[in-house]
């Protein structure tokens, strides 16, 4: 599948953004500055590889000291709502990407043909405290997992 933008380098800045959280106001990268970040994309929450990608940063986010887990998808805040409160998620904040629509051409995760098109394809991003990116991964099949390991890594640096 094609996607629209250019995917997210290491070393260079991340493009500044404005997602929906659950209560319907706007998170910006701006309001992550001085943390570490890591953006959990992926297509939509109602399904099992990503549900599970959310569950495993939830997890593993309790354990990071100044780390923030940010999961964009196009999927509704009230859909995000429901997902966390039925799961427990507690450790990463959801975000969609359903007003603005511009996060998914600025970092390079909009499908732009194929049976999702429209939807954010399966990506992670990790920032530094300077909104630096010093990890990205574009997962190359859809149903295939991220590299939790080396997002942490990163984000431990």
């Amino acid at each position: 599948m094609r996607l629209a933008g250019r995917f997210a380098e290491v070393g260079t800045m991340a493009p500044e953004f404005a997602l929906v959280k659950s209560d319907l106001s706007t998170l910006s990268l701006a309001d992550l500055k001085g943390k570490r970040v890591i953006l959990n994309i992926f297509p939509s929450l109602d399904t099992q590889v990503c549900a599970a990608s959310v569950r495993k940063f939830n997890t593993l986010a309790a354990a990071l000291g100044d780390t923030v887990v940010v999961a964009v998808s196009k999927d509704l805040p009230f859909a995000h709502t429901r997902f966390c409160t039925v799961e427990g998620i507690e450790n990463v904040i959801p975000a969609s990407d359903f007003r603005n629509e511009g996060f998914g051409q600025r970092y390079g995760v909009l499908m732009e043909d194929g049976p999702l098109k429209g939807l954010l394809a399966r990506a992670v991003v990790v920032l530094d405290p300077t909104g630096r990116v010093v990890y990205a991964e574009l997962v190359p099949e859809i149903t295939q997992e991220p590299d939790y390991e080396k997002a942490l890594a990163a984000a431990k640096r």
